[in-house]
């Protein structure tokens, strides 16, 4: 499995402001609305529960859900009103420490190049779009569902998706096992997607969540990011202006540089 680390950057003409905006209020609200997990509360009335969103209630009672034939009691907590206000809350919330770090690290790697090539304001609308896209297609693989789903990751998944269209040929620095590696995008990218389906049918056919992950908010944003940024390449700014070019100088340039920024 590989773990990007990084991305060449040399193209970029300046800060990406949104995308370090983003990285910031997910780790504000994780240490200070949820009390870095503490806050149990929070987290469980702010996340999205699909019964909540499809029925339009806002449950306030412990849930029960079987698992392997075992009764599991589900906590719930008092949300937003209305309800459908957690479709949004949740994608700046996160379940610990290691899921806040991944997320925010993929943001970090491939949310500044999105954002040059779609501009500031339309790559904020374009997140919020993968991100509300991403939960719909969770909610719609299990409508009755009490497990609280939070996290930045469907949205994430999109900046991914349009990545892999804007600039599939861009050098992604990856750790493989103990070696660092530089490979094209569409290679990094599409083992973690291809990782996505097949663990996602898995949890899909056995009826368990496999791990306590969302692979449809992961997949339904993925595809909404490449939605979205195909439609950018048809009728938006010209890929020979951006995506194109840069790819190209990035493809031909020699020593390409590890880390970030």
């Amino acid at each position: 499995m590989l773990i990007p680390i990084g991305d060449d950057d040399r193209a970029l003409t300046g800060p990406a402001f949104v995308t370090l905006g983003l990285v910031a209020i997910n780790a504000v609200v994780f240490f200070f609305l949820q009390g870095a997990g503490s806050n149990a509360a929070f987290t469980y009335g702010w996340s999205v529960i699909p019964l909540e969103i499809v029925e339009g209630v806002d449950l306030t009672q412990p849930q029960s859900l079987t698992v392997r034939g075992r009764e599991v009691s589900i906590p719930q907590a008092p949300g937003p009103s209305p309800i459908v206000l957690t479709v949004v809350s949740a994608m700046f919330m996160h379940g610990g420490f290691a899921h806040l770090f991944g997320n925010l690290l993929y943001l970090w790697i491939f949310g500044d190049n999105v954002e040059q090539r779609l501009g500031s304001t339309r790559f904020l609308a374009f997140y919020l779009t993968c991100g509300v896209a991403a939960t719909v297609a969770q909610i719609a693989l299990n409508p009755d569902g009490v497990v609280p789903n939070l996290g930045a990751s469907g949205a994430i998944s999109g900046v991914l998706g349009a990545y892999i269209v804007f600039f599939p040929r861009n050098r992604v620095h990856a750790l493989l096992l103990y070696y660092v590696v530089s490979v094209p995008a569409f290679v990094a990218i599409g083992l973690w997607i291809a990782f996505q389906f097949i663990n996602g049918y898995g949890s899909f056919v056995s009826g368990v969540s496999v791990g306590g992950v969302a692979y449809g908010a992961h997949i339904g944003g993925f595809l909404a990011g490449i939605a979205l940024a195909a439609l950018v390449r048809l009728f938006g700014r010209g890929p020979e202006q951006t995506g194109r070019d840069i790819v190209v100088e990035r493809h031909r340039s020699p020593g390409d540089r590890f880390g970030r920024r």
